[in-house]
């Protein structure tokens, strides 16, 4: 009887711990979605200050930190973005946080 139990409470930590590491893989995801969105909002307002393409350098510096654009607008002097970053894929299951950012000159 102490074996079956010792089993079942092995498998249920074991399925804790699946599902901690699937939390911290999309905590990371997340984080890394953030960043990525501010490095290409800011370097899309650069773009954008030099006469350049906004939408093109902000494509260029999300790929650059594994991100995917999935929105990106520039009016004025502001570009505004949405970047993915997806997560290891576990039992078939794939998650993408965005993030979004906007960059351009202070208002105030």
């Amino acid at each position: 009887m102490a074996t079956v139990a010792a089993i079942g409470l092995l498998g249920m930590l074991l399925l804790v711990t699946w599902v901690s590491v699937g939390c911290v893989h999309v905590a990371v995801a997340a984080h890394r979605a953030g960043a990525a969105a501010d490095l290409a909002a800011l370097a899309g307002a650069q773009a954008l200050r030099d006469g350049a393409d906004a939408c093109a350098a902000v494509g260029r510096v999300a790929a650059r930190n594994d991100g995917r654009v999935t929105a990106c607008s520039a009016e004025g002097a502001d570009v505004r973005v949405t970047v993915e970053v997806e997560t290891p894929t576990m039992a078939g299951l794939r998650w993408a946080p965005e993030s979004s950012a906007r960059a351009g000159p202070a208002v105030g």
